[in-house]
């Protein structure tokens, strides 16, 4: 999981922390560094200064750049796909689990500290590691949300994923418009107005041994 910038332990050179804490604030101030400035463009220096630490103290944790870059990656896909399959299991109605889903997205995109750069945008998705786990990410929350519609439609399972990636699909895109486009719409109602198109489209297809319904 994320550690929040505002609680990760104090910059300082020479101060001593436990393994696990010293790992977490260079997690942190890498973040900040690739979400600012991209892969190619940040340097191990900056991520140092920025952690208060010295450059030997950073490579004991990570032994090089891309290392580092892709714990930061780990840590965004596993708080991305945990928040989905919490929108998922937050409710047995559908309707409420789309709009779930889609606040999912919002929420990942609107943090401070930006990991929908590094996950959507990145600048190094030609690496295989990177790009590997960027389809990981999208495959995960793509299959919990088929499991969902599969277990209540009975669509074929190909049939569900493919609904699964159309459904994560425009949630992301969406939610990253809506931040390039500097909030120009209330995010209540970006993510309402979301919600209703994809509900619409998803709700056509009806649980096991209810008739088709008009996505209203």
């Amino acid at each position: 999981m994320a550690v929040d910038p505002q609680h990760a332990a104090p910059a300082g050179r020479g101060g001593r922390l436990p393994r696990t804490a010293r790992r977490a604030q260079l997690l942190v101030a890498a973040q900040q560094v690739f979400a600012e400035n991209g892969y190619h463009a940040a340097a191990m220096d900056d991520i140092a200064d920025r952690a208060g630490v010295s450059k030997p103290v950073l490579y004991q944790h990570f032994p090089g750049k891309l290392d580092l870059y892709l714990a930061v990656l780990d840590q965004h896909i596993e708080d991305l796909t945990a928040g989905i399959r919490r929108a998922l299991e937050s409710t047995t109605d559908n309707k409420q689990r789309v709009a779930a889903t889609i606040s999912a997205y919002f929420d990942f995109v609107d943090r401070e500290d930006a990991p929908f750069r590094l996950v959507f945008e990145s600048d190094l998705t030609n690496d295989p590691a990177v790009r590997e786990r960027v389809d990981r990410l999208e495959q995960l929350c793509a299959e919990a949300i088929a499991d969902v519609i599969g277990e209540d439609t009975g669509l074929p399972r190909a049939q569900s994923e493919l609904l699964g990636t159309a459904l994560t699909g425009m949630a992301q895109v969406t939610a990253r418009y809506w931040l390039q486009c500097g909030r120009a719409i209330p995010r209540e109602e970006a993510e309402r107005l979301t919600g209703q198109l994809s509900w619409r489209g998803i709700g056509g297809f009806p649980k096991h041994g209810e008739p088709a319904g008009d996505g209203a």
